[in-house]
């Protein structure tokens, strides 16, 4: 089986999975706090190279190159833009850290802050789970106390009483793992983030941080790198076709 027809068969399926993540993307375009996801490729020795059989820069036939492999995704974290909703009870983050919440037994982080009241008072996700205080306990408002208000440093306050939000920042954005629903698993306990960087806007939302545009753009590429990989695998098929044919009228 000609090497080059493995390369491109290796190649259409990286650029698949890289479609994959890019449709993913555009699925989340309007989901309230969402991460993108980048793939991330890399350059790939040659089978006997990787095996330890040969080395890069030997000049043999072995030193062509492997192809190109998905190496990981990597979420990017950048900001996404802030809209305007008025409703008291969303809230964003401007500027580093996560909001809190409890699943199951575990902490979860997460930059959605589209959050709502149960008839008990409880401050939830639209999934249910409550958001935690910095005391590490679930924020509950009394239904009857009447109005409250949320300062710009995360504070809750309701006739007198008063909660603050959980802030925190992970010391590397690489100890958080995507866990689903819009949450992130910490895979470190997060320390909080310091009170002069605590900056929490209440009748805001931080919307998705995927930008179409560039994402259709990488589509197209995307596309194109798969076409271009099966015509190559086409190519290499017919000429090994000829070659069977040609040994055959021997």
């Amino acid at each position: 089986m000609p090497y080059g027809l493995y390369l491109s068969a290796d190649g259409a399926h990286a650029q698949a999975r890289r479609l994959e993540i890019i449709a993913n993307n555009l699925a989340n375009v309007d989901t309230v706090g969402f991460k993108r996801e980048l793939a991330i490729f890399q350059a790939r020795y040659a089978e006997e190279t990787a095996q330890g059989l040969d080395f890069h820069g030997s000049g043999t036939i072995n030193d062509t190159g492997g192809g190109t492999m998905l190496r990981q995704t990597k979420t990017d974290f950048s900001p996404g833009p802030m809209k305007r909703t008025g409703s008291v009870t969303d809230l964003a983050i401007d500027g580093p850290g996560f909001f809190v919440v409890r699943k199951g037994e575990e902490s979860y982080l997460t930059r959605a802050g589209n959050f709502r009241l149960t008839a008990r008072g409880e401050l939830v996700t639209q999934q249910g789970y409550p958001v935690l205080s910095d005391s590490g306990a679930p924020v509950v408002l009394d239904p009857g106390a009447g109005p409250f208000e949320i300062t710009p440093e995360g504070m809750l306050r309701q006739r007198g009483s008063a909660q603050t939000l959980a802030l925190v920042q992970p010391r590397s954005l690489g100890d958080l793992v995507k866990s689903g629903e819009n949450l992130f698993r910490p895979l470190a306990d997060p320390p909080p983030v310091p009170e002069a960087q605590r900056r929490v806007a209440a009748g805001y939302l931080e919307m998705s941080g995927v930008r179409p545009t560039s994402e259709m753009v990488e589509l197209i590429e995307a596309s194109r790198a798969i076409e271009a990989n099966l015509q190559m695998m086409q190519a290499q098929d017919q000429m090994l076709s000829g070659l069977v044919n040609r040994l055959m009228r021997v």
